[in-house]
């Protein structure tokens, strides 16, 4: 039986890990494809860019969306004004924290998908006269489908475990911001509590291996449909 502590924690890691997924995945599949097709100059520092979450400390990617994003940062005072949104301290700038520290996982899954898809299907379309968006939408988006799908769940899986980025950009405020992630690390900091972190742990580890082994799953499923066409 989970108390109202693990409830809490849950319901807002599920919360910013679907928020964080749903937001980042039409630019993941844009930037997939643009590294997967696309031949241009900078295309190595473009790639490098997109990536850089995955070798950079969380710690600094949150320290960059404090700057950027906080309330005297450039983008958040500017949303701040114009819009009244405001990120930092809220539960959806832990989406922005999660789905920046996911985004690469992501592209790199989608990359994968279209770099696989036979270009000879496309070419063969565009003889018989199907134009560019009548070709991504009846052609390529259906064969990326698999490796979207893949990586829509790793990335949700990821940000389900983010840390650094969060606590550093939104800081742990119980109900707001604190996600399982936060909730085990204040229970390691309290005294006595270290069942209670164990319970977090655990709860953190199934999450986790449920959504992998959905992913995996999923995947098999769209690729064995895929196949029937």
């Amino acid at each position: 039986m989970l108390t109202p502590l693990e409830i809490e924690a849950l319901s807002l890691s599920l919360w910013v890990a679907t928020w964080s997924t749903l937001a980042v995945l039409p630019f993941a599949i844009l930037a997939g494809f643009i590294l997967a097709r696309a031949d241009f100059w900078g295309k190595s520092l473009f790639d490098g860019i997109i990536h850089m979450p995955l070798v950079l400390p969380p710690v600094v990617i949150g320290y960059l969306l404090l700057v950027t994003l906080g309330t005297r940062g450039p983008i958040g005072s500017w949303l701040l004004e114009t819009f009244g949104i405001r990120l930092i301290f809220t539960s959806a700038g832990a989406s922005v924290a999660a789905g920046v520290m996911a985004f690469p996982l992501m592209v790199r899954a989608i990359r994968q998908a279209i770099e696989a898809i036979d270009t000879g299907l496309e070419a063969a379309a565009r003889t018989l006269g199907a134009g560019p968006l009548d070709r991504f939408l009846t052609i390529t988006l259906p064969l990326m489908l698999p490796g979207i799908l893949s990586g829509a769940v790793l990335a949700f899986a990821a940000s389900l475990g983010e840390f650094g980025a969060t606590i550093t950009f939104v800081s742990n405020i119980p109900g707001e911001t604190r996600t399982l992630p936060l909730a085990i690390y204040t229970a390691t900091q309290t005294p006595d509590g270290d069942a209670e972190a164990a319970r977090l742990v655990a709860l953190s580890f199934g999450l986790s291996l449920g959504a992998l082994i959905l992913s995996e799953y999923l995947g098999r499923r769209v690729r064995r449909m895929m196949g029937r066409f």
